[in-house]
């Protein structure tokens, strides 16, 4: 079996990521190429989760953009979701934007939530007249969001009418699909006047877009253990297992054992040509301590066994909790220091006037002078991306 050592393993999941830069990006020279930067980014991700929260002056999709291209305007960011871009809007590891190169590998899920959405079970065929007086409404009068529905049935737990719930389930099932993001209000359309129509036709195996779907997710972290792998697009476990050792019979993936500083053994798998890669950045000495800040939301953190296996750091989102149980902070940013995660800033944008707030400013053990300083370059560079000034910068506190 392939082994990697902990660093190696952490600067490579930085680099697959596109946080891994010796010298900042360059500023794009117009929205167009910086729109273009954004698609590029996007299809080496695999996919960008979407949330609603923008108390720290943009949502945490745009934040990612920002995060690993210098220069971009927050609204081009915003905006990716649009007719003919290289980008739907799917269930991948949870609502994301996904390049349009994986449409056809969601081809299983959408046959599966055509019987039974994930949260409502057979609601397209308990409401089925319904349903498609939903599609004939859309098909007559184009594109439209919940809101244009006129419905004054019950709410269920989260506030949604039946009509909300069967566009959602329209839209898990493929029959409609996300033309646009205004305001960040969903627009359903026929997927068919979104969609491509020779992306759409296709219809691999569940088997094969499962081992696409692992590759792409492999290629996302570098290393990666098969719990990872499999949550990355929520795939059943059983499946993942097979496809896995299926990719390794074909020479695209090996098995891999991290080697912890004490000397302990994680099975994970790799891709044959990350080998050499992750060899390459383990031999670099002092990596640049560019700062930057991420969304607590960020595909590099949801993992948070993974985040301490690599970082050594306690990913902890604090959002959904009550004020007076938090540790950190409502949205709580980390920074990225080279190749360290060395603190965590909680944030929110004042628009009347124009600042960005640090409300907490909290450093990790072993913080040294440059990534301090790195820290601080981090949230003025954010600052300056949304147009604002930081404000409230706190002398910083060691996090317990």
């Amino acid at each position: 079996m392939e082994t990697i050592s902990v660093l190696e393993a952490r600067r490579l999941a930085l680099e697959r990521s596109g946080l891994w830069k010796p010298e900042p990006t360059r500023k794009p020279a117009s929205d167009g190429s910086a729109r273009r930067a954004c698609y590029a980014l996007l299809e080496r991700l695999g996919y960008v989760q979407l949330d609603t929260i923008a108390v720290a002056g943009a949502r945490s999709h745009v934040l990612v953009f920002l995060s690993r291209l210098d220069g971009v305007d927050p609204a081009v960011a915003a905006d990716l979701l649009r007719p003919e871009a290289p980008v739907f809007e799917y269930w991948g590891h949870e609502a994301s934007w996904i390049p349009m190169s994986l449409y056809s590998a969601f081809a299983f899920r959408r046959r599966d939530y055509r019987r039974a959405h994930p949260w409502w079970g057979p609601l397209l065929e308990e409401h089925r007249a319904k349903a498609r007086a939903i599609k004939r409404r859309v098909r007559d009068e184009g594109p439209l969001r919940s809101a244009d529905f006129e419905d004054r049935s019950p709410r269920n737990d989260w506030g949604f009418t039946l009509t909300k719930r069967l566009l959602h389930a329209l839209w898990s099932s493929g029959d409609l699909a996300i033309r646009a993001r205004p305001n960040f209000h969903r627009l359903y359309d026929l997927t068919e006047r979104v969609i491509p129509d020779a992306i759409r036709r296709e219809a691999p195996s569940r088997l094969v877009s499962i081992s696409t779907l692992l590759s792409r997710a492999l290629a996302m972290h570098g290393w990666a253990e098969t719990r990872t792998l499999a949550h990355t697009w929520r795939l059943p476990r059983k499946d993942v297992t097979n496809c896995l050792h299926e990719l390794r019979s074909r020479g695209e993936l090996a098995e891999c054992a991290l080697v912890t500083e004490g000397g302990r053994r994680r099975t994970g798998w790799i891709r044959l040509r990350d080998l050499e890669l992750a060899a390459r950045l383990g031999e670099v000495r002092d990596p640049v301590d560019h700062g930057v800040l991420l969304s607590p939301f960020d595909g590099l953190l949801w993992d948070r066994e993974r985040v301490q296996l690599l970082f050594g750091f306690d990913q902890i989102l604090e959002v959904y909790k009550p004020a007076a149980k938090r540790r950190f902070g409502y949205y709580c940013m980390p920074v990225l220091a080279g190749d360290r995660l060395v603190a965590r800033c909680d944030l929110k944008a004042d628009r009347d006037t124009g600042t960005l707030r640090v409300l907490s400013l909290l450093e990790e053990p072993g913080c040294t002078a440059g990534m301090r300083e790195a820290t601080r370059a981090a949230i003025a560079r954010l600052a300056s991306a949304l147009g604002t000034r930081p404000t409230g910068l706190p002398s910083p506190r060691k996090a317990k």
